[in-house]
């Protein structure tokens, strides 16, 4: 549950003091945001709604992939406090929409987009600095160096374990879903998804 949260806390921290409603997908296990919340912080539209559909309309347009992720999800209305529909997108489909909006307001999401991009390239060249950040950002969470050293070496022993069965055969996402689960079972006596949700409380 850890990746998770520390999602839904960039992307609140990205837009400081405006709110941004937000729903967690448990079966897809990830978070969805509301799309009109994201462009009233990045615009100055007095009516968010219809710079999106305007923005909807040319991203569709453009056959833009954007278009056909989004998700309907029920929210609570910031006005009456009644549930709506409401556009969504995931994390993804976020950080693409913030590169769509031509607005002075989002180029410091852009380059802060530009520099994570940057960094990623470094790291397919220099693969250890990927593992220096992953160090670093364990320990600015509190870890210590013998937690990270095991949680390091769990990720190890799962690629294994996963790369034997890729080897039989099995390459589906529900089939190392289901493979997973009867692990977390056996072990724990609960789902992986209850399990992360366990941690997440302690």
């Amino acid at each position: 549950f850890l990746m998770e949260n520390n999602k839904l806390e960039t992307i609140s921290n990205l837009f400081e003091d405006s709110e941004i409603r937000s729903a967690w997908d448990s079966e897809k296990e990830e978070y969805y945001f509301s799309v009109v919340d994201v462009i009233g912080a990045l615009t100055d539209s007095n009516i968010p709604r219809n710079y999106w559909s305007d923005l909807k309309r040319k991203l569709k347009q453009e056959g833009s992939q954007l278009h056909e992720n989004i998700v309907q999800l029920k929210m609570k209305s910031q006005k009456d406090g009644k549930n709506y529909l409401t556009d969504t997108l995931d994390t993804k489909g976020i950080l693409r929409l913030i590169e769509s909006i031509p607005s002075p307001k989002a180029e410091p999401f852009k380059l802060w987009l530009a520099k994570m991009g940057n960094d990623r390239i470094d790291e397919v060249f220099d693969p250890e600095l990927a593992i220096n950040r992953a160090v670093d950002y364990y320990r600015s969470r509190g870890y210590n160096d013998n937690w990270i050293k095991a949680r390091m070496t769990g990720v190890v022993d799962r690629r294994k374990l996963t790369d034997v069965w890729k080897e039989n055969g099995i390459t589906k996402n529900i089939e190392y879903a289901v493979l997973t689960n009867e692990i977390y079972q056996a072990w724990l006596g609960m789902k992986a998804s209850e399990y992360k949700e366990f941690k997440g409380k302690y």
